[in-house]
Parts: structure tokens; C-alpha cells; sequence
């Protein structure tokens, strides 16, 4: 069986993304047979889905994910982590007339509804956007954003697993950020939009267990909902680097699920119990609480 090439996030044509397991185009035209949701159209071909979209530019942010898997996946019609991510990267890619300029329209309507999200008061009502609140979405972002940039105290932070990096983004302006991930292309797109937000932030591709820098290289070393995307010994090793790398403080934060949420690549689930065992373990000074998820902080004795 050949091997899907890896997603490249500045692929593309006007209005339309394809690789080896996905074409997304933005259209209003669609072939007969084709099944319809209320946002979306998609047919299979051979070993490829198609999809068709014509959400308007201001829909372009990462409330897209919530959509994907409410209409696509929770009912069914697709699964699989690797399906879902190439297909939220072809709807930001068709999204404009060119990747990077489809990508900076993403990242700043996204940073521009976290700064929205966070600016109003914990436990605040938000109005709707893009529908109902589901798990991924900004409004249920926004909340652990700002919890954890309340944990960290000032100086340098390095964030493990930071994807599209948006709360690296986030705390740019009040840390000195360095975000990091496995996956080199988000990694260098991230590298190529920051600037274009007026954002500084450092970028590193590497492992989270893994990560190519000395001993006490940073004050605070987070991670935000990484760990439930890898195996137990896989997520072990991580907090172990997290000790390594921090000079103060580890944050780690978790969601709690009942079963792991597959379209979102979750592979184990977390309960306060959980973090208290990771705690022991570390033989650190720990706190384990809850919001909007479970939080285990680190400290250096």
C-alpha cells in the first residue's frame, strides 16, 4: 500500500486544495448524488473524497474544525484523524486565491476571535459563532488560553505540540514564546505567518520527547492538550522532557473525556486521578485542578 504524501499546507490552487486523499474546492456546484450537509458537499472517488465548500471569508478560522466534525464525522460519513486534518487544510487553502494569503486569513480571524473570546470576564456568556459550542471550538479554547498565561510566570516559554500555535500566538506579547511541534510543515507555516501578524515568536520542529535544546533552556515549559494524543509511555517520556527543559514551572493541561475523541486524533483519556499519578511520579511540587478540563502544574523544588 503507497503511503499518502505529508500534508503541505501551502499547496494549492485558486480556490481549490488536492493530495493523494482529499480534493476540497470552493464551489457551488456540485455533481448529482452528491451527499449534502448544511455547510458542505462531498462524494467519494476511488480512494478520494471531494469536498465542496462556499463558506464566505469571515467563517475562515479554527471554528472550522467544530464544523468538520459535527456535520462529517460525529454522523459517520468519515473518519480518521489523518482524513480530518487534511480536509480542515484544503477548506483554509480554497479558502483564497493563494495558500499563504488563505493562511493568514485563518490565523488572523482566529487570533482575532481569541482576543475577543478572552477579553471578556471567566464565566461570561459568548454570543454564538459558527453554531453551537462543541469540543474544539474557540469559545472552548479561549478559556484555557487564558488559564494557562495566568500559570506562567513571566520570562521564556516553550510550548510542545503547539500545531497551529495559536496560544504561542496568544502570549507572544507577554512571554518570550517558542513554539514546537512534530510536524515540520505547520511548523514552518507558523515560521512564515507570525510576522505577518506582528507576532515574535521562535519555532522548533522536534518531538516533544525529543526536543534538541539543553538542560533548564526555558523558565516554563507547557503543553495544552498534547498529551491525549499520545500512547501512556509516549506521554511519560514527554513530562519527563517538560522536567528536563524547565528551569520553574511544567503546565500541562488535558481535556476530560469519556472516550477519547478520534476526529481530533485522541488516543487515551485523562481524570484528575490520572494527573495525581503523573504528579507523584515526578517527584516535584504539584497542584492537579480542574477548568474547563484537568491542569497539572509542575514546580522545581
Amino acid at each position: 500500500m503507497t503511503l499518502a504524501a505529508p500534508i503541505d499546507p501551502l499547496a494549492g490552487a485558486p480556490g481549490a486544495y488536492r493530495d493523494d486523499l482529499v480534493e476540497v474546492v470552493r464551489t457551488r456546484h456540485v455533481p448529482i448524488g452528491a451527499i449534502r450537509t448544511d455547510s458542505f458537499a462531498f462524494w467519494t472517488d476511488h480512494d478520494r473524497v471531494h469536498l465542496a465548500h462556499d463558506l464566505p471569508a469571515e467563517r475562515i478560522d479554527n471554528d472550522l474544525a467544530g464544523l468538520v466534525a459535527a456535520e462529517l464525522f460525529a454522523p459517520g460519513w468519515l473518519e480518521g484523524s489523518e482524513l480530518f486534518e487534511r480536509l480542515m487544510t484544503g477548506l483554509v487553502v480554497s479558502a483564497a486565491d493563494d495558500p499563504l494569503s488563505a493562511w493568514t486569513l485563518f490565523y488572523r480571524n482566529t487570533m482575532d476571535r481569541l482576543a475577543q473570546l478572552t477579553s471578556l470576564r471567566p464565566g461570561a456568556a459568548t454570543e454564538p459563532h459558527h453554531g453551537a459550542l462543541v469540543e474544539g471550538s474557540l469559545a472552548g479554547y479561549a478559556p484555557v488560553y487564558r488559564h494557562a498565561a495566568g500559570l506562567i510566570e513571566p520570562g521564556s516559554v516553550l510550548e510542545l505540540g503547539s500545531c497551529f500555535g495559536f496560544f504561542s500566538l496568544f502570549a507572544a506579547d507577554r512571554f518570550a514564546m517558542t513554539a514546537s511541534d512534530l510536524s515540520a510543515n505547520t511548523v514552518r507555516l507558523l515560521g512564515r505567518v507570525a510576522p505577518l501578524l506582528g507576532r515574535r515568536i521562535e519555532t522548533v520542529i522536534c518531538d516533544a520527547a525529543r526536543v534538541p535544546r539543553p538542560d533548564t533552556s526555558y523558565d516554563t515549559v507547557v503543553a495544552l492538550h498534547l498529551l491525549e494524543h499520545l500512547p501512556a509511555e509516549h506521554g511519560a517520556a514527554v513530562v519527563t522532557e517538560m522536567q528536563r527543559l524547565a528551569r520553574r514551572r511544567v503546565v500541562v493541561a488535558v481535556p476530560f473525556e469519556d472516550e477519547p475523541t478520534a476526529a481530533y486524533g485522541h488516543v487515551r483519556v485523562f481524570t484528575a486521578r490520572t494527573l495525581i499519578e503523573i504528579a507523584i511520579a515526578s517527584g516535584w511540587s504539584w497542584t492537579v485542578h480542574e477548568h474547563h478540563g484537568g491542569w497539572l502544574v509542575l514546580d522545581r523544588p
